[in-house]
């Protein structure tokens, strides 16, 4: 049965491949990155032909003349030169769907710091129910002792009040450490999808920093919520470009199609089918200060959008340096909390022995085995703070990532997505008014890769 036990336990790496798996926010954000991705598709859609059909029947009575009309025609516009509007466009629209990309690795990695938390918090709460439930059981057994010894007169009756009422706290404190336990399995089960079983012991988690310089330096390639700022004021840079380029000219061809003439009797020698070809180049001359408006407001987005980046980048850093500077104090709050525990336990057993020798009183000894319990509740206290400010400083970075810390788990790949609908509608002339278009447009710089590991810093 031991051996079941064990094969059954559930492990982080189970939690996180399956709240990644199903957890509803995740897979709300993976929706609006597909809804983001169509707008790359439709941006698209200025370089392609628009086609429509026409038809219009018209009978007119006119004293006692009537007349009997029809036309039917079909109308494709195939554009050559939009002034770079489209270009600045479509460039915006990647930059929007590269920035969703980083929202959802936030998400992602919000999700995977809620799982640690819950994960950690049940272990704790778990470690706290068993360490009260062994001080009810000592201090029960404590009582048991003094009763009897005060039956024969070695303790007194104040000896057995003072350790019922120990006891009584112990029995308030179990029941409270037991709901705290509930509650935290009822948030693990929100997050991850399903209640907690036999919790394994955390892993190390991987790829923690060897200073904070290196976090930081980490964190300004890899912080997902820094990164879609960034695209997203490349967005809006591009979209001030495509403001100024409504001053440009735009070049569009037009052929149409067609049949107008008598309804009955139709005489095709008389009537015959026209097809008319034109060129239209539209410039804009005046368009009442709308142009220059908009340019202004588009520059004023940009400015906007630069201004949130920098506010992303110092929240970075502040989450950085809180993060490292909590790791670092629970850790060594843990390594001591360790010593404490082992020296409370040597103290309890030493006056246990004094005790029983008549060398020390009952309230010593349930001091002693208060304090042995606080110590005990404390280390496992520090070890979950720690746990938790490590992951929140690995999030901050942007390492904490489930293909990093789960190998094996099954990625929903963003670019994939992207590409099964990236082409969509394309037609192969779309290039030349592509080409002509670029010409005039500025171009999408991308960000390198974030980075899987910590790096270090490039300069001071």
């Amino acid at each position: 049965m031991a051996a079941a036990g064990a094969c059954s336990a559930e492990s982080l790496a189970d939690a996180i491949a399956l709240a990644y798996k199903t957890n509803p926010n995740i897979l709300g954000q993976r929706a609006v990155l597909g809804a983001t991705n169509e707008t790359f598709v439709q941006a698209r859609d200025g370089y392609r032909p628009q086609v429509s059909a026409q038809a219009v029947g018209t009978r007119q009575d006119y004293q006692q003349l009537t007349s009997n009309t029809v036309s039917a025609l079909i109308t494709a516009t195939q554009p050559i030169y939009t002034g770079g509007r489209t270009a600045s466009a479509v460039s915006a629209a990647e930059a929007d769907v590269l920035s969703g990309r980083e929202t959802l690795r936030q998400t992602e990695s919000a999700l995977l710091s809620q799982v640690i938390q819950a994960y950690a918090d049940v272990i704790r709460d778990q470690e706290a129910v068993a360490i009260h439930q062994a001080n009810l059981d000592a201090l029960s057994d404590q009582l048991k002792e003094t009763a009897a010894r005060a039956k024969q007169g070695d303790l007194t009756r104040t000896d057995v009040s003072q350790t019922q009422g120990y006891v009584f706290q112990a029995k308030v404190d179990l029941t409270s450490a037991q709901a705290q336990l509930d509650a935290s399995r009822a948030e693990y089960a929100a997050v991850v999808g399903q209640a907690p079983g036999a919790l394994e012991p955390p892993p190390t988690l991987p790829n923690l920093p060897a200073n904070l310089d290196q976090a930081l330096a980490t964190g300004e390639l890899g912080n997902p919520q820094v990164r879609a700022s960034q695209y997203a004021e490349q967005a809006a840079r591009l979209r001030t470009a495509e403001a100024r380029d409504q001053r440009l000219p735009n070049v569009t061809f037009e052929m149409q199609y067609g049949y107008y003439g008598p309804q009955s009797p139709y005489t095709p020698n008389i009537y015959p089918k026209d097809t008319v070809a034109t060129v239209t180049v539209t410039q804009p001359l005046f368009a009442g200060g709308t142009i220059n408006s908009q340019v202004r407001q588009q520059i004023q987005h940009e400015a906007a959008a630069r201004d949130q980046t920098e506010a992303y980048r110092r929240t970075m850093v502040q989450q950085i340096a809180q993060a490292w500077s909590a790791w670092r104090a629970n850790s060594q709050n843990a390594s001591t909390a360790d010593d404490e525990v082992k020296a409370n336990a040597v103290a309890y057993e030493g006056v246990q022995k004094e005790h029983r020798a008549d060398l020390r009183s009952t309230l010593e000894v349930l001091y002693i085995e208060q304090s042995l319990r606080e110590a005990e509740l404390e280390r496992s206290s520090a070890r979950h703070d720690a746990y938790v400010s490590a992951a929140n400083l690995l999030a901050a970075m942007g390492l904490l990532q489930a293909e990093l810390l789960v190998p094996g788990v099954n990625l929903y790949d963003p670019a994939k997505a992207f590409d099964r609908v990236r082409w969509a509608g394309a037609v192969p002339w779309e290039i030349l008014p592509s080409t002509l278009d670029h010409l005039t447009s500025p171009a999408l710089k991308r960000l390198p890769p974030p980075p899987s590991q910590p790096v270090s810093p490039a300069g001071p």
